[in-house]
């Protein structure tokens, strides 16, 4: 069943008739959850950038019993009736992970097919953007960026390259399975590998009759769907700071992932957009390598990471975790143009003693506000932290912000404070029920 949301209507009349989640840290912050939750009140959902390096899990209550969906290419909403899906022409896609995910759904019950767009300008990734994923990743050695090695940096570099395939050449198969030998055959020839590019085709090929009806114009769909008065939900995938360009550079993903991305991503013009909310973690984690500033190496650090669950929803790698670091939130606030917070996990904090947030950067004695662009610099940023007293109450049944225990009010408030946002939504628990709008 979907979770209510009637009380917060004038909530959500202010949020507009396009909404942006964004991810404010460095991904798996949770905006599967709210993706989810806010879809029973929106036309369209959307995914403008990433692929299957994406993981966005859904935990809710399916006749009767609880029941757990992840999903790394169909946007969350998916789970709703009624609602159209809609996979946009930037985000770079692995076939065989959607057919599965569409199939596994229609084995529980849900016809995914019938609630789902594919552009016809995405990109694909096939098996040998994966087999280069993992050459040139043991190729950096020490430098290694930690990617999941599902070919979607490969996929992107085709992109740019102009030598990729789009979702819309296969509805013209002979010359789709062309130009897929010979571009198999220019990796193969390049990179020194071998792999049985007929398989591949021939998957295609059969999944042609699934695909086909999926494929269309997304940027005229959505066009249509706003002049139709519809509300459009876009779902962000990864987070602000593994942004290509904003991110910790090199250690990012491939794609844009702040809220411009929806725009390149989609073809939605940037005065559609009406709000952005930001999904803020209560504390801070990350997959793979790259700066940490508020990492913890200690038992604080492995306790974050076994009551809040942290591996990787697509690779099952442990995250690296930390305390809240405001100095990366309030610059995805500015990089996206956040209008409102989702802050999620709040409930993994119930049991510190005392919790820490970083209040600010200092690099060779200056404050600085601005994560630093060069790698060398981040690495010497000094953290100044501020410490709370925690809480031990369970706040899973809290579902008014009243019903907080007095030190989790606090926390969030200082929170709210630092970042100037409001916190309007702010996560229990898991399920999907579990969590407080304000």
């Amino acid at each position: 069943m979907p979770l209510s949301i009637k009380k917060p209507a004038d909530m959500l009349k202010k949020l507009g008739q396009v909404v942006y989640i964004a991810g404010t840290q460095w991904g798996d912050e949770g905006k599967g959850k709210l993706v989810d939750i806010l879809s029973e009140k929106y036309d369209v959902i959307a995914r403008s950038c990433g692929g299957a390096n994406a993981g966005h899990t859904i935990i809710c209550t399916r006749n009767g019993k609880a029941e757990k969906f992840v999903f790394h290419l169909l946007p969350s909403g998916i789970l709703h009736e009624g609602k159209i899906c809609l996979i946009g022409n930037g985000t770079v896609i692995h076939a065989p992970t959607l057919v599965e995910e569409i199939r596994s759904l229609k084995e529980q019950g849900i016809d995914a097919r019938s609630r789902l767009l594919i552009s016809d300008r995405a990109h694909l990734i096939f098996e040998y953007h994966k087999k280069i994923d993992e050459i040139q990743e043991e190729r950096k050695g020490s430098l290694k960026v930690g990617t999941t090695k599902r070919g979607i940096g490969p996929a992107y570099t085709d992109k740019i390259e102009r030598r990729g395939i789009r979702m819309g050449e296969l509805k013209n198969f002979e010359s789709f399975a062309k130009r897929l030998r010979e571009n198999a055959e220019h990796h193969m020839k390049t990179y020194g590998f071998h792999y049985d590019m007929e398989q591949e085709i021939n998957f295609y090929k059969d999944a042609l009759e699934l695909l086909s009806p999926l494929i269309v114009n997304t940027a005229q769909y959505l066009d249509d769907a706003y002049k139709a008065g519809k509300n459009i939900l876009v779902e962000g995938a990864q987070g602000t700071h593994l942004d290509i360009d904003f991110g910790t550079y090199p250690f990012v993903t491939s794609s844009t992932t702040i809220s411009g991305g929806a725009v390149t991503g989609l073809g939605v013009a940037p005065n559609r957009l009406s709000n952005i909310i930001g999904i803020v973690k209560a504390y801070t984690t990350r997959v793979g390598a790259g700066p940490f500033p508020t990492e913890l190496s200690n038992f604080e650090g492995e306790m974050l990471r076994e009551k809040g669950v942290e591996f990787g929803a697509t690779t099952g790698r442990p995250r690296r975790c930390g305390w809240f670091d405001s100095t990366v939130v309030k610059n995805a606030i500015t990089l996206n143009g956040i209008t409102s917070i989702n802050l999620t996990k709040l409930d993994v904090l119930t049991g510190f003693k005392t919790v820490k947030i970083g209040t600010r950067y200092k690099l060779d004695g200056e404050e600085i506000r601005f994560i630093p662009a060069s790698l060398e610099d981040f690495q010497k940023v000094e953290v100044e932290y501020e410490e709370m007293p925690g809480w031990n109450e369970s706040i899973a049944k809290a579902r008014k912000f009243k019903d907080l225990p007095k030190n989790a009010k606090n926390y969030v408030e200082r929170l709210e404070s630092l970042l100037n946002t409001p916190i309007n939504f702010i996560g229990t628990g898991a399920h999907r029920d579990e969590i407080i709008l304000r």
